[in-house]
């Protein structure tokens, strides 16, 4: 969210780098609209925006980025904005490729800004489903696995490839129907902002022009150098990591004691990329979500072992202190995102109500942009013109929806069936409803509240089907809500994205479309992958732990179960960071842009709570680096830093995929490189000693 306005400043700010034009040519271009820029350039009609050599770049930009979003999935959750990744390599692949046809006279089709938006939409909706899918939450927090973690008899659905990708052909494709007939409301009518939209837009366009177009060449590079250096580290890594807690990545920086409490740096150059995208304050929050959590309140809480909890369970039970992380976690989450809920949906119905009565203008996301109030009534007016060119037919909306809705509704019960068909029933008549909030929402504020709607469904149709399978049925209740708001705001971002770079919305809706059947695809493989290939897959201490799918079901478990799931005194606990987590946003909104800025956000400060701050530390590492960086140079560092990020996020990334392989094929590292305390070091050596 952030990023991307960062990002695209960046790109505005380096662009003077590498000019090739003199000065009266630079005064001339600046006093010169986007669309005047533009203005000798044909338009391609819809159908020549969606080349076959799009459709090839974008699959192979889909496993890329699948990989990386699954791998951050079942990690941390945390997921950064991969929209400068995804239009930066589109451009690059495909402007080599034209440049190697132009040289030969083969080239048939220029290589446009329409095509460069089609391959960026199509990326973004197939990675889109690596999170929406739910293999690092309520997808996975079905598996017996998670459930024997929760200690819970609410049932279990093992990962299955066949399965999975039946339900999201039957889920996924509902939210991009359901707002379609509303797009001319949202982005003409409404002028709504978008801000991620706005700037994948400002990006893509600068790529087109000269000077940007050498500026992208350089950022390409950069990104290549560190993408080799981060996948050629990973593979370095990997020869150390013969046993458990073996390698780099339990490295105890501070001390052994430290890293028992999970405070140490593990060398991930994943999250150092990580910090140098998310923005200061998110990085701060969860290092002090880790301090708080770990550093205090788990060591206090574990010395009531035998009063508070029984004493003797294993570090997974939910009875026990584990109960007090997982818990006290979802009582932040669920403060943030109901905060978060009521502020957006006030300004959704605010907004509406202004904007129907004519009183004010409709108001928007902090989204500063120059004055170019001349320039607007042509670009406007050119942009409306192509924007309404292509219909998508109103009839065709709605019969999509019904359609898919009704086949939805047959198929869900036959794979799951705790749920209903009259609890798919209920979800499909409301979604379009919340789907336009949340697309409306996104429009304002720039934030998605998928997860939120889709918690919200949890603990309604949990509680609704109580005992006989309601943890199930709340799961996959939350999956077909997250999946039906989550695709309908994307979809009206990447429509902005559309008419600012004078894409057909027909164009988007099909390579959303072609998108998302990529994801549904593409995002179960890479899931099996990781599941076959790394056997300790979701459990708390592995290289991935995939710390929502436990949150989820348990959330899943309070719904149906009530407060009788939670250990002693952890109700009370769970009140008071309930409270917290909604006093910190109002303070944060209360104070204003400049000071609010500084108070830490509470749904980063939960998720060290259950995971600990190692990956923390490696977000912080990424700031330190981007910090020191704009101090020495800031022209540079704005202009390269999100590439050097990419590369360090996309080469590590990677690396899971051969590392993934040689796993199945049973390949194990030769070292094991651990580090011990010197009164185990003595034993372990007089015990080796001993067998010679």
């Amino acid at each position: 969210m952030a990023g991307n306005a960062r990002d695209d400043d960046n790109l505005e700010n380096g662009l003077d780098h590498g000019g090739g034009h003199n000065n009266d040519n630079e005064n001339k271009e600046k006093e010169m609209s986007v669309e005047q820029m533009f203005e000798g350039r044909q338009v391609p009609s819809w159908r020549n925006q969606l080349t076959m050599r799009a459709i090839g770049v974008s699959f192979v930009l889909s496993v890329l980025f699948s990989f990386i979003v699954m791998k951050l999935n079942l990690t941390t959750g945390i997921i950064p904005s991969l929209n400068v990744s995804a239009g930066l390599l589109g451009f690059f692949f495909v402007k080599t490729w034209t440049k190697l046809l132009e040289k030969s006279g083969l080239l048939r089709q220029p290589f446009t800004r329409q095509e460069n938006t089609v391959i960026q939409t199509c990326v973004v909706a197939s990675s889109g489903i690596a999170f929406s899918g739910g293999f690092g939450s309520y997808l996975f927090g079905m598996s017996e696995r998670v459930a024997q973690q929760s200690g819970d008899n609410g049932g279990f659905k093992n990962p299955s490839l066949g399965w999975i990708i039946g339900f999201l052909f039957v889920v996924s494709f509902l939210g991009l129907f359901s707002v379609v007939p509303l797009r001319k409301i949202m982005i003409i009518d409404f002028k709504l902002t978008y801000p991620s939209g706005t700037a994948t837009a400002h990006l893509i366009n600068s790529f087109h022009t000269p000077q940007g177009a050498k500026l992208a060449k350089k950022q390409v590079k950069t990104l290549g150098k560190f993408f080799s250096f981060s996948f050629l580290w990973g593979f370095f890594q990997w020869f150390f990591t013969a046993g458990e807690d073996c390698g780099f990545a339990n490295f105890p920086t501070f001390g052994l004691k430290a890293f028992e409490n999970r405070f140490y740096f593990d060398f991930s150059t994943t999250y150092v990329g990580v910090g140098m995208i998310c923005p200061y304050i998110i990085n701060i929050s969860v290092l002090l979500g880790g301090i708080l959590s770990w550093g205090l309140m788990w060591p206090l809480i574990a010395r009531r072992e035998g009063d508070w909890y029984p004493a003797g369970l294993s570090s997974s039970n939910m009875h026990g202190l584990q109960g007090y992380k997982v818990f006290i976690a979802i009582s932040m989450i669920l403060g943030d995102g109901l905060y978060n809920f009521i502020k957006v949906l006030a300004k959704t119905l605010t907004g509406l109500f202004y904007q129907f009565r004519g009183r004010q203008a409709l108001p928007i996301a902090n989204q500063h942009s120059p004055d170019t109030s001349e320039m607007l009534p042509y670009d406007d007016q050119r942009r409306t013109q192509l924007f309404l060119k292509d219909r998508i037919p109103t009839w065709f909306s709605i019969a999509g929806y019904v359609t898919i809705a009704s086949i939805s509704t047959i198929v869900l019960p036959l794979i799951f069936h705790e749920l209903k068909w009259y609890y798919i029933l209920i979800i499909y008549i409301f979604a379009p409803t919340l789907a336009f909030c949340n697309a409306y929402g996104a429009g304002l504020t720039d934030w998605s509240l998928a997860s939120t709607y889709g918690k919200l469904a949890i603990f309604t149709i949990g509680a609704w089907a109580g005992q006989n399978g309601g943890v199930l049925a709340g799961l996959i209740a939350c999956g077909v809500m997250m999946n039906i708001v989550s695709t309908a705001s994307d979809l009206m971002q990447d429509f902005k994205t559309g008419y600012l770079t004078l894409a057909s919305p027909r164009s988007m809706f099909v390579s959303q479309v072609i998108g998302t059947a990529m994801g549904c695809i593409i995002s179960p493989c890479v899931f099996w992958l990781f599941y076959k290939a790394f056997h300790d897959l979701g459990l708390p201490g592995s290289q991935y732990p995939a710390p929502f799918a436990s949150v989820y079901r348990n959330m899943s478990i309070l719904g149906v179960q009530g407060f009788s799931a939670l250990p002693r005194d952890c109700l009370l606990l769970c009140y008071v960071f309930f409270g917290a987590a909604i006093l910190m946003n109002f303070t944060k909104d209360m104070l204003g842009k400049k000071w609010g800025s500084f108070v830490p956000l509470p749904m980063a400060m939960a998720i060290p709570f259950y995971l600990g701050s190692y990956f923390a530390i490696d977000m912080c590492v990424g700031s330190l680096i981007l910090f020191v960086w704009q101090k020495i140079n800031r022209e540079k560092a704005d202009a390269f830093s999100a590439a050097v990020a990419s590369g360090l996020i996309c080469g590590d990334g990677i690396w899971t995929l051969p590392s993934s392989i040689l796993a199945l094929v049973g390949v194990q590292p030769p070292i094991c490189m651990k580090f011990l305390s010197r009164g185990t070091n003595v034993r372990v050596d007089t015990f080796l000693n001993s067998q010679t």
